[in-house]
């Protein structure tokens, strides 16, 4: 599993996931730099990402949903700050209302910083998410942010093999 270490930290405001994976830093970069490829592996099992619009560019936009298994959708949105390809990106995480992909107020944004880099002759990926309060990191959390996120991680390496 890619996932080797996970920290909150309430006082810094932040979630870290680290994950090694067994694939060159470009082979990495793609899975996000498609939107193809990053519809796999985005989003736990069982719940499959559509993304609707894919801009890897400062100032672009992502707006993409999850689908239930029982077809009900989950819509949100990224809006990218930085790229620095194949190193990582920085970007604005939020959830949103509907198919129109309007910020949903009532939602926690994260702040993400993306980083790639090679270690051990494959990639090491840093994910880290830093939120407005510890209130708002505390709702994610209680969401199941750290056990999603893992498992949706945990899929890159099937993608990577194929």
């Amino acid at each position: 599993m890619p996932v080797t270490d996970v920290q909150h930290d309430l006082d810094a405001l932040t979630l870290t996931i680290t994950a090694d994976f067994a694939a060159p830093l470009d082979r990495v970069w793609q899975v996000y730099a498609d939107p193809r490829q990053l519809e796999r592996v985005w989003g736990p099992p069982g719940y499959p990402a559509t993304f609707v619009d894919h801009e890897m560019a400062p100032g672009g936009r992502m707006n993409y949903f999850m689908t239930s298994p029982e077809g009900e959708n989950y819509y949100a949105y990224w809006v990218i700050t930085t790229v620095d390809e194949p190193g990582g990106f920085t970007f604005e995480d939020g959830f949103a209302l509907d198919e129109t992909f309007a910020p949903n107020p009532e939602m926690p944004v994260a702040s993400n910083d993306y980083a790639f880099a090679e270690a051990d002759g494959g990639t090491r990926a840093t994910f880290v998410g830093t939120y407005a309060s510890a209130e708002a990191l505390q709702k994610v959390l209680d969401m199941g942010v750290v056990e999603g996120s893992t498992l949706a991680i945990n899929q890159i390496d099937d993608l990577l093999a194929s």
